[in-house]
């Protein structure tokens, strides 16, 4: 069977070119188009707003006196982490970093866990201080630490 050159098979693949296409597509019920949004998109809230505050983002808070963190939503600590993290480096076997962020009692039992096992137990300050200085630990109200 030949065919001449650019001529659709017998049988036909569809109507003349331009055309609609075949079987029965036409216009989408209903009218077409995308419809109404979903509910609670609009208009951007009000500057001021609770939750909506920080460097970027308008008036300072007052009980927010450092910033709020915008992972958590919780006000930032009057610590700050590096500081936290280097005294608990250097000198986290006599628990001076976890003084330092308000948590008196695993600093005294940094100091006693280090004494008793001779210096073996200053493994746990050194740790404690990369923790504090990737911002892990939060402070003894649960603040995360400052930067």
């Amino acid at each position: 069977m030949n065919y001449p050159p650019n001529a659709p098979p017998p049988g036909g693949y569809g109507g003349p070119p331009g055309g609609p296409p075949p079987g029965g597509y036409g216009a989408p019920p209903g009218g077409g188009g995308y419809g109404a949004p979903p509910a609670g998109y609009g208009a951007p809230p009000p500057p001021g707003m609770p939750g909506m505050g920080g460097p970027m983002g308008g008036a300072m808070a007052p009980h927010a006196p450092y910033g709020i963190d915008p992972v958590s939503g919780m006000p930032f600590s009057d610590k700050s982490k590096m500081v936290a993290g280097l005294l608990q480096i250097f000198v986290g076997t006599f628990g001076v970093g976890r003084f330092y962020t308000g948590h008196t009692g695993i600093a005294i039992a940094q100091i006693a866990v280090s004494w008793l096992t001779c210096g073996i137990g200053a493994i746990w300050p050194l740790i404690d201080g990369v923790m504090m200085l990737m911002g892990k630990v939060p402070d003894a109200q649960g603040r995360p630490l400052r930067d």
